[in-house]
């Protein structure tokens, strides 16, 4: 049985959201066609995603020169503690699916808490001679993407970071496997936007069964 985090950084629901619309269909396929997976839903805006601030910067400083945790001062154990219960998360599952609009070229702000937080020298990669070396080798990932432009091609191509930079994120802690649904071009041809959902719609679909 494997076990697939189901990652969304959205504010809206389903019925507002064209990304969260998608990962829905993709997910209910999955289930259907991985009836004995485990599947853990993990929203962002629902969750306690602590930045690295000056109590995380302090907490770890701590622990890596001895100290216990313990020791640490409340507001250090509980956001180091939090980011590690994150990445321990993150770490135990076999597939990740990460659900997100695109926001100023980019994603919100709490995907790169969460990114921060699953980043973790010696345990999703590691230093070596030649440089770092991802650790996640077993894993596989899809990012679920909806933008009012079209971004995959044409002139804004290059405008696009926020799939890109996940590409790399996946890349760097040795994840072998990072595909793209795109949800794209809908506020930009506000007439084809159904059509445009419904495309999504079966791609995720279709990938959701051999995922």
């Amino acid at each position: 049985m494997a076990t697939l985090l189901y990652i969304t950084a959205h504010p809206h629901d389903d019925q507002a959201s064209y990304s969260m619309a998608v990962g829905k269909e993709f997910i209910e396929a999955y289930k259907q066609a991985h009836s004995g997976d485990q599947i853990v839903e993990v929203d962002l805006y629902r969750t306690d995603i602590p930045h690295i601030d000056v109590d995380v910067f302090s907490g770890w400083g701590k622990l890596r020169s001895g100290s216990e945790f313990d020791k640490l001062s409340d507001s250090e154990k509980a956001k180091v503690g939090r980011m590690n219960e994150i990445l321990e998360q993150f770490i135990s599952a076999d597939k990740y699916v990460i659900v997100s609009p695109m926001w100023n070229f980019s994603f919100p702000p709490i995907l790169k808490a969460y990114i921060d937080a699953i980043c973790i020298a010696g345990k999703t990669f590691k230093y070596t001679e030649s440089g770092p070396v991802g650790l996640m080798t077993d894993k596989k990932a899809i990012h679920i993407q909806a933008s009012g432009g079209v971004y995959t091609e044409g002139p804004a191509a290059s405008m696009e970071s926020g799939h890109s930079y996940l590409r790399k994120i996946m890349q760097f802690i040795g994840v072998p496997s990072f595909e793209g649904i795109f949800v794209e071009g809908m506020a930009a041809m506000p007439d084809q936007a159904p059509s445009i959902k419904e495309k999504a719609i079966a791609k995720a679909k279709e990938s959701a069964r051999t995922f």
